[in-house]
């Protein structure tokens, strides 16, 4: 070998992992390179010294005393600690009670009112919506014979069909709508120009008072009788769709 030799076949010469052949190659190197031969010998030296010195930590004994001390505190029984419970006042369960009512209370209102707001935006957009699509009606006659049973079998309810055109309220026919989840029937008036759709379904419950409401630049009036909910809706003054609306409950329980 004319060069140095590789520094991994010189470990491996020193951890006796070379075959005969390249062992005595590498020893006649080591003849010839004295560089190589001190970094071998340096090698051996090293290695020697190593395996003479005792690696081995003796811990203090401070250490140790301490050590056992902590692992003697381990193993002593564990003391329980009694939890002692003190009784609450009566008044003040039934205070949380009264608060849990309040909110329930308050949670359900708010879910009511915002139900009813909902309800009322798609009456509006509906009755909107039968003004710009020019599909005010299905059924368009001023004749309450026809306009009635022309909804038999298209819904499972008869809704009320009144004339009141005496009254200056003219019935311009009638039409299928689908509100708030269900089937429904939209009877169409008309007073001069201003066109009242009166939206109707079954509904359960109790009967109750009619109620004006102004949404979205819309006059609506709602009530429940008889087992059905109504809701007449137009751009006409709130004062004249409450007299229409109370022509439309007498008419449709001449007890009232």
């Amino acid at each position: 070998m004319t060069n140095h030799a590789q520094r991994n076949l010189l470990h491996a010469y020193l951890d006796d992992e070379l075959d005969l052949v390249r062992s005595m190659d590498l020893e006649d190197h080591l003849a010839e390179c004295g560089d190589c031969a001190n970094e071998v010998a340096s090698y051996r030296a090293l290695r020697e010294g190593v395996m003479t010195i005792s690696l081995r930590y003796e811990a203090p004994e401070e250490l140790r005393s301490r050590l056992l001390t902590e692992i003697r505190e381990q193993e002593k029984p564990q003391v329980e600690h009694v939890v002692v419970q003190r009784r609450v006042p009566w008044w003040s369960w039934a205070a949380v009670a009264a608060c849990l009512l309040v909110a329930s209370a308050s949670f359900m209102l708010d879910l009511g009112q915002r139900r009813e707001r909902t309800l009322m935006n798609e009456v509006v957009t509906d009755h909107v919506r039968s003004l710009m699509a020019a599909h005010l009606t299905d059924v368009p006659t001023s004749d309450q014979h026809t306009v009635k049973p022309w909804f038999t079998g298209k819904l499972d309810f008869s809704p009320e069909v009144r004339d009141f055109s005496a009254d200056g309220f003219d019935l311009v026919g009638g039409r299928l709508e689908y509100v708030d989840g269900h089937s429904a029937a939209a009877i169409v008036y008309q007073r001069h120009k201003h066109v009242i759709n009166v939206f109707t379904w079954p509904s359960s419950g109790s009967d109750e008072a009619p109620r004006a409401i102004a949404q979205q630049g819309f006059n609506l009036v709602e009530w429940k009788q008889a087992g059905m909910y109504y809701c007449a809706v137009s751009d006409l003054n709130r004062q004249e769709l409450a007299e229409f609306s109370s022509m439309l409950r007498r008419q449709a329980a001449p007890s009232l």
